[in-house]
Protein backbone atom coordinates (compact mmCIF):
# COMPACT_ATOMS: atom_id res chain seq x y z
CA UNK A 1 0.00 0.00 0.00
CA UNK A 2 1.40 3.26 -1.16
CA UNK A 3 2.35 5.72 1.36
CA UNK A 4 2.87 8.80 -0.50
CA UNK A 5 0.66 11.85 0.26
CA UNK A 6 -1.56 11.82 -3.26
CA UNK A 7 -1.50 15.16 -5.24
CA UNK A 8 -5.29 15.99 -4.97
CA UNK A 9 -4.76 16.60 -1.59
CA UNK A 10 -2.61 19.53 -1.74
CA UNK A 11 -4.49 21.57 -3.83
CA UNK A 12 -7.49 22.35 -6.33
CA UNK A 13 -11.34 21.28 -5.46
CA UNK A 14 -10.85 19.86 -1.95
CA UNK A 15 -8.88 22.47 -0.13
CA UNK A 16 -10.63 25.57 -1.61
CA UNK A 17 -13.93 23.77 -0.58
CA UNK A 18 -12.55 23.41 3.16
CA UNK A 19 -11.12 26.87 2.89
CA UNK A 20 -14.29 28.05 2.16
CA UNK A 21 -16.68 26.29 4.16
CA UNK A 22 -18.80 24.78 1.70
CA UNK A 23 -19.02 22.63 -1.09
CA UNK A 24 -21.00 21.65 -3.78
CA UNK A 25 -17.97 18.59 -3.78
CA UNK A 26 -18.23 15.31 -5.52
CA UNK A 27 -16.64 12.11 -6.10
CA UNK A 28 -16.43 11.10 -9.32
CA UNK A 29 -15.97 7.75 -10.55
CA UNK A 30 -14.07 6.82 -14.21
CA UNK A 31 -18.24 6.32 -15.29
CA UNK A 32 -19.26 9.56 -14.58
CA UNK A 33 -21.01 8.58 -11.38
CA UNK A 34 -20.77 11.25 -8.48
CA UNK A 35 -21.09 10.99 -4.69
CA UNK A 36 -21.65 14.17 -2.76
CA UNK A 37 -19.36 15.41 -0.21
CA UNK A 38 -20.70 17.00 3.00
CA UNK A 39 -18.35 19.47 3.22
CA UNK A 40 -21.16 22.25 5.35
CA UNK A 41 -21.71 19.32 7.52
CA UNK A 42 -17.87 18.65 8.06
CA UNK A 43 -16.76 21.74 8.44
CA UNK A 44 -19.44 22.88 11.32
CA UNK A 45 -19.82 22.04 14.92
CA UNK A 46 -20.42 18.10 15.67
CA UNK A 47 -24.59 17.05 14.94
CA UNK A 48 -25.84 14.80 17.02
CA UNK A 49 -24.75 11.60 15.62
CA UNK A 50 -21.21 12.77 16.09
CA UNK A 51 -21.79 13.27 19.26
CA UNK A 52 -22.87 9.74 20.19
CA UNK A 53 -19.79 8.66 18.05
CA UNK A 54 -17.75 10.43 20.84
CA UNK A 55 -19.42 9.47 23.85
CA UNK A 56 -19.35 5.42 22.57
CA UNK A 57 -15.20 6.16 22.20
CA UNK A 58 -13.37 5.13 24.82
CA UNK A 59 -9.74 6.18 26.17
CA UNK A 60 -7.03 8.04 23.90
CA UNK A 61 -8.70 8.68 20.01
CA UNK A 62 -7.13 8.42 16.52
CA UNK A 63 -9.58 10.15 13.80
CA UNK A 64 -8.06 8.55 10.94
CA UNK A 65 -9.20 10.71 7.65
CA UNK A 66 -9.95 13.58 10.52
CA UNK A 67 -11.16 16.10 7.51
CA UNK A 68 -11.19 20.07 8.91
CA UNK A 69 -11.15 18.28 12.49
CA UNK A 70 -14.44 18.92 13.87
CA UNK A 71 -14.36 15.25 16.03
CA UNK A 72 -10.76 16.26 17.04
CA UNK A 73 -11.75 19.69 18.58
CA UNK A 74 -14.62 18.17 20.43
CA UNK A 75 -12.39 15.92 21.83
CA UNK A 76 -9.68 17.84 22.96
CA UNK A 77 -12.33 20.47 24.10
CA UNK A 78 -13.39 17.70 26.45
CA UNK A 79 -10.09 16.83 27.77
CA UNK A 80 -9.09 13.89 25.61
CA UNK A 81 -6.41 13.08 24.44
CA UNK A 82 -6.61 12.62 20.78
CA UNK A 83 -5.18 13.00 17.36
CA UNK A 84 -5.98 13.48 14.09
CA UNK A 85 -4.27 12.04 10.56
CA UNK A 86 -5.39 13.80 7.22
CA UNK A 87 -3.21 13.76 3.80
CA UNK A 88 -4.49 17.40 3.22
CA UNK A 89 -2.84 19.78 4.22
CA UNK A 90 -5.86 22.23 4.22
CA UNK A 91 -7.83 19.64 6.65
CA UNK A 92 -4.98 19.39 9.32
CA UNK A 93 -4.45 23.37 9.15
CA UNK A 94 -8.24 23.79 9.77
CA UNK A 95 -7.78 21.09 12.80
CA UNK A 96 -4.97 22.95 14.42
CA UNK A 97 -6.97 26.71 14.10
CA UNK A 98 -9.81 24.98 15.93
CA UNK A 99 -7.34 23.38 18.69
CA UNK A 100 -7.02 19.97 17.93
CA UNK A 101 -3.47 18.69 16.94
CA UNK A 102 -3.42 16.97 13.63
CA UNK A 103 -0.63 15.41 11.42
CA UNK A 104 -0.35 15.43 7.60
CA UNK A 105 0.18 11.77 7.12
CA UNK A 106 -1.41 8.56 5.91
CA UNK A 107 -2.59 5.52 7.59
CA UNK A 108 -0.15 3.45 5.90
CA UNK A 109 2.70 5.50 7.14
CA UNK A 110 4.23 5.02 10.54
CA UNK A 111 2.31 7.30 13.54
CA UNK A 112 2.39 7.70 17.07
CA UNK A 113 1.56 5.37 19.62
CA UNK A 114 1.16 2.22 17.17
CA UNK A 115 -0.55 -0.46 19.39
CA UNK A 116 -1.54 1.58 22.06
CA UNK A 117 -4.66 3.77 21.08
CA UNK A 118 -7.41 2.94 22.83
CA UNK A 119 -10.69 3.98 19.42
CA UNK A 120 -9.34 4.46 16.16
CA UNK A 121 -12.14 6.53 14.11
CA UNK A 122 -13.47 5.93 10.67
CA UNK A 123 -16.16 8.53 9.95
CA UNK A 124 -17.14 10.05 7.01
CA UNK A 125 -16.59 7.12 4.77
CA UNK A 126 -13.42 6.94 5.78
CA UNK A 127 -13.73 3.12 5.48
CA UNK A 128 -13.12 3.70 2.22
CA UNK A 129 -9.89 5.24 2.28
CA UNK A 130 -7.10 2.84 -0.06
CA UNK A 131 -9.60 1.23 -1.60
CA UNK A 132 -8.86 -1.87 0.06
CA UNK A 133 -10.94 -2.80 2.99
CA UNK A 134 -9.29 -5.72 4.24
CA UNK A 135 -5.99 -3.63 4.33
CA UNK A 136 -7.11 -1.10 5.94
CA UNK A 137 -9.14 -3.09 9.33
CA UNK A 138 -5.47 -4.94 9.45
CA UNK A 139 -3.97 -1.78 9.78
CA UNK A 140 -6.53 -0.48 12.39
CA UNK A 141 -6.08 -3.40 14.18
CA UNK A 142 -2.19 -2.71 14.36
CA UNK A 143 -3.08 1.00 15.40
CA UNK A 144 -5.24 -0.37 18.43
CA UNK A 145 -4.33 -1.80 21.77
CA UNK A 146 -5.39 -5.47 22.53
CA UNK A 147 -8.83 -5.15 22.82
CA UNK A 148 -9.09 -1.67 21.43
CA UNK A 149 -12.49 -0.50 19.98
CA UNK A 150 -12.76 0.85 15.63
CA UNK A 151 -16.33 2.75 15.54
CA UNK A 152 -16.61 2.99 11.47
CA UNK A 153 -19.29 4.84 9.60
CA UNK A 154 -20.86 2.75 6.81
CA UNK A 155 -22.57 3.52 3.60
CA UNK A 156 -26.52 4.05 4.18
CA UNK A 157 -27.24 1.14 1.47
CA UNK A 158 -25.74 -2.29 1.64
CA UNK A 159 -23.16 -1.68 -0.93
CA UNK A 160 -19.65 -2.97 -1.25
CA UNK A 161 -17.86 -0.92 -3.71
CA UNK A 162 -14.30 -0.97 -5.31
CA UNK A 163 -13.21 1.88 -7.66
CA UNK A 164 -10.97 4.47 -8.90
CA UNK A 165 -12.42 8.32 -8.21
CA UNK A 166 -11.49 11.72 -8.21
CA UNK A 167 -12.21 14.81 -6.34
CA UNK A 168 -14.53 17.29 -8.72
CA UNK A 169 -16.40 20.46 -7.70
CA UNK A 170 -19.52 21.90 -8.84
CA UNK A 171 -17.72 22.30 -12.17
CA UNK A 172 -16.55 18.71 -12.11
CA UNK A 173 -13.20 19.53 -12.97
CA UNK A 174 -10.33 17.24 -11.22
CA UNK A 175 -8.23 17.94 -8.41
CA UNK A 176 -4.45 17.81 -9.30
CA UNK A 177 -3.53 14.50 -10.11
CA UNK A 178 -6.00 12.36 -11.12
CA UNK A 179 -7.84 9.56 -9.57
CA UNK A 180 -7.37 7.21 -6.47
CA UNK A 181 -8.38 4.23 -5.33
CA UNK A 182 -11.55 4.26 -2.88
CA UNK A 183 -14.50 1.53 -1.40
CA UNK A 184 -17.95 2.16 -0.43
CA UNK A 185 -19.25 -0.40 2.43
CA UNK A 186 -22.46 -0.93 3.78
CA UNK A 187 -22.59 -3.02 7.20
CA UNK A 188 -22.83 -6.24 5.64
CA UNK A 189 -19.91 -5.81 3.70
CA UNK A 190 -18.19 -4.01 6.57
CA UNK A 191 -18.92 -7.10 8.80
CA UNK A 192 -18.06 -9.92 6.14
CA UNK A 193 -14.42 -8.32 5.96
CA UNK A 194 -14.17 -8.04 9.61
CA UNK A 195 -12.30 -11.56 10.18
CA UNK A 196 -10.26 -11.29 13.29
CA UNK A 197 -12.84 -8.83 15.35
CA UNK A 198 -15.59 -8.71 17.77
CA UNK A 199 -18.76 -7.01 16.94
CA UNK A 200 -19.64 -4.53 19.32
CA UNK A 201 -22.66 -2.90 17.92
CA UNK A 202 -24.53 -1.43 15.11
CA UNK A 203 -26.43 1.25 14.86
CA UNK A 204 -28.28 4.53 12.96
CA UNK A 205 -28.51 8.19 13.71
CA UNK A 206 -29.52 10.91 11.92
CA UNK A 207 -29.71 9.00 8.52
CA UNK A 208 -26.09 7.25 8.96
CA UNK A 209 -24.96 3.99 9.91
CA UNK A 210 -22.43 2.91 12.09
CA UNK A 211 -20.31 -0.13 13.45
CA UNK A 212 -18.58 -0.60 16.57
CA UNK A 213 -15.81 -3.60 16.25
CA UNK A 214 -13.10 -4.49 19.12
CA UNK A 215 -9.85 -6.06 18.64
CA UNK A 216 -9.29 -9.77 20.07
CA UNK A 217 -7.79 -9.23 23.65
CA UNK A 218 -4.36 -10.69 24.45
CA UNK A 219 -5.69 -13.83 25.42
CA UNK A 220 -2.21 -14.97 27.53
CA UNK A 221 -3.08 -12.06 30.19
CA UNK A 222 -6.03 -10.23 31.56
CA UNK A 223 -3.84 -7.61 32.72
CA UNK A 224 -4.06 -4.32 30.91
CA UNK A 225 -1.72 -2.71 28.38
CA UNK A 226 1.56 -1.73 29.95
CA UNK A 227 1.02 1.86 28.12
CA UNK A 228 -1.16 3.81 26.25
CA UNK A 229 -0.30 6.79 23.70
CA UNK A 230 -0.27 9.92 25.05
CA UNK A 231 0.24 12.78 22.52
CA UNK A 232 2.11 15.79 24.38
CA UNK A 233 0.58 19.41 25.20
CA UNK A 234 2.62 20.66 22.49
CA UNK A 235 -0.07 21.43 19.67
CA UNK A 236 1.49 20.53 15.88
CA UNK A 237 1.73 23.74 14.24
CA UNK A 238 3.82 22.67 11.51
CA UNK A 239 1.19 19.98 9.61
CA UNK A 240 4.09 18.84 7.10
CA UNK A 241 4.50 14.99 6.53
CA UNK A 242 7.74 14.81 8.57
CA UNK A 243 5.92 16.97 12.04
CA UNK A 244 6.66 14.60 15.17
CA UNK A 245 3.84 14.04 17.92
CA UNK A 246 6.00 13.42 21.23
CA UNK A 247 5.00 10.47 22.44
CA UNK A 248 5.58 10.29 26.48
Amino acid sequence: MSTTVPPWAAAGPYAAALHAGRGPLFLRRDDGWLLPLEVERWCARPDAADLDVLDRSEGTVLDVGCGPGRLVAELAARGRTVLGIDVSEAAVEHTVRLGGQALRRSVFEPLPGEGRWDTVLLMDGNIGIGGDPLALLDRAAGLLRPGGLLIAETAPVDVDERARVEVVDVLHTGGSGGGFPWARLGTPALLRYARGWAGAGQWTAGGRRFVALRTRSASSSAEPPKSTAVISSQRVRNPSADSPVAIR
